[in-house]
């Protein structure tokens, strides 16, 4: 099964305005954009055939080709990633049999995150989309809950039932323990990893859905999914010890540089 990975990148960033073009320092110093770094984790999933990065702005699409990404533009017009993706699965004429988004503000994302998402799809014949979820230890648990108080925007967490099928995914964090964890300590929450893959044909119907109001509130583009009444198959990924977190606001880049430094990536 052909695989397509697109990374789409925006300039106008409501919380964040130029994320995609923000210098991450890693191990050795050298800034790199969170674009490149992004565009890198892409490129180190294995069985993958093609992947480019989409946006609508110039600046993007020319400090992307700067590091040798291979660009599709996109129309202004697309709300978020999911809707970008199919406008570039489009542009290349289609004919991918699963198309990944791997957003542009995840530079830690572990190459086999993707490819046991891919492999949790191939596997599942009903499954229209799939995206995985990674259980948090307490510190992970304990920073998510911090960024709430401290009103910022953290993780997404996921809910799923006995067949792994989303029941809800939020900015809040859920489900409610009412507990303290420990920073090693296992927890009941699972941490959504920003990271989808769709069949062709859930993909091209997406754009042409109304926003719902669970989307409107929350700000995630997989509720569209939900609201349909659509299956998102949950894949649970190991962490295998990386530490994983996404760029949602300034104060994450310190947050992810030392993360960067500590996995001995330049």
């Amino acid at each position: 099964m052909s695989t397509l990975v697109v990374i789409p990148a925006r300039y106008a960033s409501t919380r964040y305005p130029g994320k995609p073009l923000v210098e991450l320092r890693g191990a050795s110093g050298q800034p790199k954009s969170l674009i490149q770094r992004s565009w890198q984790a892409a490129m180190a999933v294995k069985g993958v055939d093609r992947v480019v990065v989409a946006t609508d702005d110039d600046r993007i699409r020319a400090a992307s080709e700067a590091f040798g990404a291979e660009v599709v533009m996109t129309s202004t017009t697309c709300r978020n990633g999911t809707e970008r993706c199919a406008e570039a699965h489009a542009a290349l004429g289609g004919g991918f049999d699963i198309v990944v988004n791997l957003q542009g503000d995840a530079p830690l994302t572990p190459h086999w995150f993707v490819e046991d998402l891919i492999a949790g799809l191939k596997a599942n014949a009903t499954a229209e989309v799939a995206t995985p979820v990674l259980k948090t230890d307490g510190a992970a648990l304990n920073g998510f809950l911090a960024d709430r108080r401290a009103g910022r925007v953290g993780g997404t967490t996921a809910v799923f039932g006995v067949d792994m099928n989303a029941l809800y995914f939020s900015k809040e964090v859920i489900p409610y323990t009412g507990q303290t964890y420990a920073d090693d300590a296992e927890t009941p929450v699972f941490h959504h990893v920003g990271v989808y893959a769709y069949r062709p044909a859930a993909l091209a119907a997406y754009p042409g859905w109304e926003m719902g109001p669970l989307e409107s509130l929350e700000g995630l583009e997989q509720l569209r999914f939900l609201e349909r009444g659509r299956q998102v198959l949950c894949v649970e990924v190991d962490g295998k010890g990386r530490k994983f977190w996404e760029l949602n606001n300034p104060e994450d880049v310190p947050r992810i540089e030392e993360m960067l430094a500590e996995m001995g990536a330049d």
